[in-house]
């Protein structure tokens, strides 16, 4: 048996690799590297979270939960989503808990597409939402975002994307990689369009808590919105839990329903202990996370700052941990700057494209590092762009 290709799906074959994970594969590849691609916080999980799961296995509690999630942890999801979004939900048939938000975004979007569906999604974005709509047999029409708007969705660009095959809208935001965010009046623009287009959105907030002026506002806050709008979010980012697998989503009944239908057959439950830990994050974890928060607050200053001392156009992230710097004046494509910027001055950037086409001409540089690592890696790339500068 020489060609084992000849097995696999053919939906599975279409979709490329990672651009993140190309990247980060190679950094674990060469020494010296200082890596700014990876999403991860550099903080470790706070104590008194890791002390809860160590609590709750010293109490033997290594059982399977609800396919839906613990209760308590669904209760008090339901009290954070009220205190900082101003929605409600019923903790009993609204919420259900997922492996990380990965899960909940490939939930949603197998509940809800099928052959011949249309999802639309902003871009730069997130890399898993244009494969999870392939997997689930839809069609991922691209939203061109851009940096001359501060990256955020405009109505007018949206309409243009809408077609009768038009079913689910994701807003994914704050944004990954380009930290652009959505005002309320902006989110208020695009309500009617939504409606009167019988659109579902799936509203991606896992940076939710990392927005730096001002509050994060979810669009199933507004009028007429809450009803076809799944919210998804979870611990990874705010809290420094990204190895605990530990998300959710919430919203109407029925779309939960669906969603844990199959999560109940690939999944069954997340890990109890990571769901112990996700209660004591909520309940007590607010100091930790704000303090974690504006330390992240300060390194964005520093990258931006940086980014000018050497010449690189960056749009101001007002949100997530990430800068996208424009690196055109290097003459080089978004894929060769970060190959040649790795191998030469070994620093590890994303090229802009991995999180769509119009991501061409721009890298993302995650600010979540320390700051001697981003003051480095930035002396660095100042020390390559001098080499690399076109004319």
């Amino acid at each position: 048996m020489n060609d084992i290709s000849k097995y696999l799906s053919d939906v599975v074959k279409s979709i490329p690799p990672s651009g993140i994970r190309k990247f980060f594969d190679l950094v674990s590849q060469t020494e010296g590297v200082i890596s700014l691609g990876v999403g991860e916080p550099d903080f470790e999980t706070p104590w008194h979270i890791r002390e809860a799961c160590f609590y709750s296995l010293e109490k033997g509690e290594t059982m399977y939960t609800s396919n839906m999630g613990l209760l308590e942890l669904r209760e008090e999801i339901a009290a954070y989503q009220k205190r900082t979004i101003g929605v409600e939900y019923e903790p009993s048939s609204d919420i259900l808990v997922t492996i990380g938000v990965s899960e909940a975004v490939d939930l949603a979007l197998r509940a809800l597409v099928g052959p011949g569906d249309e999802v639309l999604v902003p871009q730069p974005c997130y890399v898993s939402y244009a494969p999870g709509t392939v997997l689930a047999y839809g069609t991922a029409v691209p939203v061109d975002t851009f940096d001359e708007d501060e990256y955020r969705l405009r109505p007018d660009v949206l309409a243009g994307c809408i077609t009768p095959k038009s079913k689910v809208l994701i807003l994914p935001y704050p944004n990954n990689p380009t930290g652009g965010i959505m005002r309320k009046e902006d989110l208020e623009a695009l309500v009617d369009i939504i409606i009167k287009n019988d659109l579902i959105v799936i509203s991606d907030e896992i940076y939710s808590e990392l927005t730096y002026n001002g509050r994060h506002v979810s669009i199933a806050s507004l009028p007429g919105m809450k009803e076809r709008t799944l919210v998804l979010n979870g611990f990874s980012k705010a809290y420094a839990m990204t190895g605990w697998r530990i998300g959710y989503a919430c919203g109407h009944p029925d779309l939960i329903g669906a969603m844990n239908k199959i999560h109940q057959y690939t999944i069954m439950c997340a890990p109890i202990m990571a769901q112990k830990a996700a209660i004591e994050a909520l309940r007590h974890g607010e100091p930790e996370m704000r303090k974690m928060v504006e330390n992240y607050n300060y390194r964005r200053r520093i990258m931006l700052s940086g980014f000018k001392s050497i010449g690189l156009d960056c749009f101001e992230p007002r949100g997530a941990f990430y800068c996208f710097p424009s690196i055109k004046s290097s003459g080089l494509s978004s894929e060769d700057f970060c190959a040649k910027l790795l191998r030469e001055d070994l620093v590890a950037a994303v090229p802009g494209t991995a999180f769509g086409n119009n991501g061409e001409g721009f890298i993302r540089c995650c600010y979540a590092a320390s700051i001697d690592n981003i003051q480095q890696a930035i002396e660095r790339m100042g020390t390559f762009l001098k080499r690399h500068r076109k004319g």
